[in-house]
């Protein structure tokens, strides 16, 4: 049966597959990889490294003889597992890292068993090569509307209703797996700058870009990676609804939703460190006791006095964008964020169905 050579990798071209492999090594895909991709690796990690090294060092006739041998045990075990019961009118894309050996190594077997196959031409490159040029070398067809508000306001879990809702959003938080601030970092840690911008071009190829998208006011870092520029010059001139929260109930709701943060003594102090302007003695012992005491909420309200509330204040000085609508909260209580969700989609209703700036 014939290979066939698929030479672009666009969203529509993907999606005509049922199933995309990536046979490059498992650090490769951990790295970036198509979304949606499996990683049914024909040499591991350490097998590519043995063969390279042969390569280099030896020669490529030993290298070859070796990887020939490791590919073909490997695909074996993966016909033997992963692809068991996968149908036969399944159509298998392949890719490794330029489209060649590996690729199509595992094409060629794939193709013999009775899949219709067909291989990324240029491979991994040709894929990433078109994120760079939507994310970086053109703007995006998007109407979007910010959802502002201090630290602690309640955004990520608004932003989740509006989604529920049948909203569109882009949950760039989610996306980097990073809360947004100095004390932001969740339990896993972040992807890859490469592995962001997949999934965030994913993300925004799903939108209509005629009707508004909510994204959650960042910088132009979230955690360690960067908003890519099609996506942040969008924002920068973007409409925006705040959220009003007192900073007392501010404190007390981010008690709770950092908690994995604040029980861990070492990660506040390097958090601390961290800071713009480190603080004073005086004031590192008094929030020194209010952790030993298990004190948090004057913590979180110091904190926001000091510097997260004056930071969202000089960014929106910065921009100079007047606020679309303001959602006043007293209470970040289930009832509290379900009104303010509500009283943020009709916001957004009301916002003009303009055409997108191209």
């Amino acid at each position: 049966m014939q290979i066939k050579q698929l030479d672009k990798a666009d969203g529509e071209a993907l999606a005509a597959f049922d199933l995309i492999v990536d046979v490059r090594s498992p650090a490769e895909y951990a790295e970036d990889h198509v979304p949606g991709a499996v990683s049914l690796p024909v040499l591991t990690n350490e097998e590519r490294a043995e063969v390279g090294t042969i390569y280099v060092q030896e020669s490529r006739f030993r290298a070859n003889r070796i990887g020939a041998a490791y590919v073909a045990r490997n695909i074996a075990r993966h016909l033997e597992t992963a692809l068991a019961d996968t149908p036969p009118e399944t159509k298998i894309l392949v890719y490794c890292w330029r489209g060649g050996q590996r690729s199509n190594s595992m094409a060629t077997i794939l193709s013999r068993v009775g899949w219709r196959t067909a291989v990324l031409v240029g491979g991994y490159k040709t894929y990433r090569r078109r994120v760079r040029e939507e994310l970086y070398d053109r703007p995006r067809p998007l109407k979007p509307v910010l959802l502002d508000g201090n630290t602690g306001s309640g955004k990520t879990e608004v932003l989740a209703q509006l989604a529920a809702r049948g909203l569109q959003v882009i949950d760039l938080e989610g996306l980097a797996c990073h809360r947004g601030s100095l004390f932001g970092a969740m339990a896993d840690p972040q992807p890859s700058q490469k592995l962001f911008e997949s999934c965030l071009l994913q993300a925004l190829e799903r939108l209509d870009p005629a009707l508004p998208v909510v994204i959650e006011a960042e910088s132009s870092k979230v955690g360690d990676r960067m908003v890519p520029p099609a996506l942040w010059q969008a924002m920068q001139t973007a409409p925006r609804i705040e959220l009003v929260v007192p900073r007392a109930e501010r404190a007390r709701y981010l008690t709770e939703a950092y908690g994995d943060i604040i029980a861990d003594a070492a990660a506040l102090e390097e958090a601390f460190r961290r800071l713009p302007v480190y603080p004073a003695q005086k004031r590192l012992i008094e929030w020194r006791k209010w952790i030993a005491a298990g004190d948090y909420v004057p913590l979180a309200e110091a904190l926001m006095e000091l510097h997260y509330d004056p930071a969202y204040a000089r960014g929106r000085r910065k921009h100079g964008v007047e606020p679309l609508a303001q959602v006043a909260i007293d209470r970040l209580d289930e009832a509290g964020l379900e009104a303010a969700a509500e009283a943020v989609a009709q916001s957004v209703s009301g916002f003009q169905r303009e055409r997108p700036t191209r």
